[in-house]
């Protein structure tokens, strides 16, 4: 039956194209604008870590002077090095990682090369195994590399083959600002987005290629970027004591409880330091999963979810447009709908057969939009912004697209349908 209202609708269609255009355009550009947006927006609100987001918190402490203190002010969104390095030897946490971002020079010892910068990170070892970073070649470097400051690397996949012609670079030698280290991992191509565990260089930074152990990195007197906050004046921004927060800290937590746990041994540690005179205020700590710390850091751009709205809001006005177009195909069919029923058709068949015309408009509809989707994506690639490169549908967004596109058309064709199935056979039998 379904087959027999599918040939009466292309049948239909075909009589007037000029309408039938209008329709499937009306169709078309509301889901082309709407999937842009919406892929945009999922993309950017997705859980970079979903197998292990509610397990990872990010650790906040409050060890600032009391002076200027608000009621129910949050803690600093960093941690200063002396609080980081202590969390991290008391290891409390099930895996535990303080880092920072850095900026280095790579000097190749090939002469077609010359030297160049890479996005570095300054962590210790747990950072891998925490954030899933996948491997090609080696691993992390060893907990002993982490306490000796041994002069180890691992490096991006991007990075071996640029700097050897291949992954296999384990024992390799690589020049990080002049200073020689030892490579003992290679990763492989690996994108986090949102670039959730350091969002100083932005939520959808470029990814780091070169990953060095934080005590070697301070060793070494390795530069840092992002942002840092001190409220003392201090000649030794980067010390161990020094009245500054620019570390991130990520503790992996298994369970409520042992989050509920590590929570009070947060405030425990901020009571013992304020007793021995180094914290001022009472305990104010935080932590926060990865999608509780996104969206406290309203990682989403306002514009991105005005954008997504508004599309939405044009689509209604394509669906109000393509509600009256229909109306006006089915009236006019009044005469053929009145003899069907006059030869016996129900009038659940009639609005069957008018809703099966619906579903075949957004089906034309989807796949005109899914071309405007794939052009609005690509304009969007276009613009200035760190996210661009990741517009980019994928099979869920596609497959989203022809839902939308014929969920939209048939929510459009209930009205004209139930008004086209109510039409009286005896009145279009005496008129014609």
């Amino acid at each position: 039956m379904f087959a027999y209202y599918l040939q009466l609708s292309l049948r239909s269609l075909r009589r007037n194209v000029a309408l039938t255009a209008l329709m499937i355009l009306a169709i078309a550009f509301g889901v082309g604008a709407s999937m842009t947006t919406l892929t945009v927006l999922r993309i950017l609100s997705k859980d970079p870590i979903p197998s292990k987001s509610h397990d990872l918190y990010y650790v906040q402490l409050d060890p600032r002077k009391v002076d200027g203190q608000r009621p129910g002010e949050e803690p600093p969104r960093q941690s200063t090095r002396r609080d980081a390095e202590e969390l991290l030897r008391q290891h409390r946490g099930d895996k535990q990682a303080l880092m920072t971002g850095g900026s280095a020079a790579i000097n190749p010892d090939r002469a077609d090369l010359k030297p160049f910068f890479v996005y570095s990170r300054w962590t210790s070892r747990d950072f891998f195994p925490m954030f899933e970073t996948p491997f090609v070649a080696g691993g992390p470097w060893s907990a002993d590399d982490d306490e000796h400051a041994a002069p180890v690397a691992v490096i991006a996949r991007s990075l071996a083959e640029k700097l050897y012609g291949t992954t296999e670079a384990v024992g390799k030698t690589v020049s990080v600002d002049g200073k020689p280290l030892r490579v003992v991992g290679v990763t492989d191509t690996w994108r986090v987005s949102p670039h959730f565990y350091d969002l100083n260089l932005g939520a959808y930074a470029t990814m780091e290629e070169l990953w060095v152990p934080w005590s070697t990195s301070r060793e070494l007197h390795f530069t840092r970027n992002g942002s840092m906050n001190c409220w003392d004046e201090t000649k030794d921004e980067e010390g161990v004591g020094a009245p500054c927060e620019w570390i991130q800290y990520w503790v992996e937590l298994h369970g409520a409880d042992a989050a509920a746990k590590y929570k009070e041994y947060l405030v425990q540690y901020s009571l013992s330091e304020k007793a021995a005179g180094r914290f001022q205020r009472e305990p104010n700590v935080r932590m926060s999963n990865v999608m509780e710390w996104l969206d406290y850091n309203k990682v989403v751009p306002s514009d991105v979810k005005l954008q997504t709205y508004l599309a939405f809001a044009f689509l209604l006005v394509c669906l109000i447009n393509t509600v009256g177009l229909l109306l006006t195909k089915f009236l006019r069919r009044a005469a053929d709908i009145g003899v069907r029923r006059a030869l016996g058709a129900s009038k659940r068949s009639i609005f069957l057969q008018l809703l099966v015309e619906s579903g075949a408009i957004g089906l034309a509809g989807g796949i005109v939009g899914l071309g405007l989707a794939y052009l609005g994506l690509w304009a969007v690639r276009q613009q200035p912004t760190h996210y661009a490169q990741l517009a980019h549908m994928d099979t869920t967004m596609l497959a989203a697209t022809f839902a939308l596109s014929i969920a939209a058309s048939l929510l459009a064709g209930l009205l004209p349908a139930w008004r086209g199935c109510q039409i009286t056979p005896a009145v279009q039998l005496k008129s014609h």
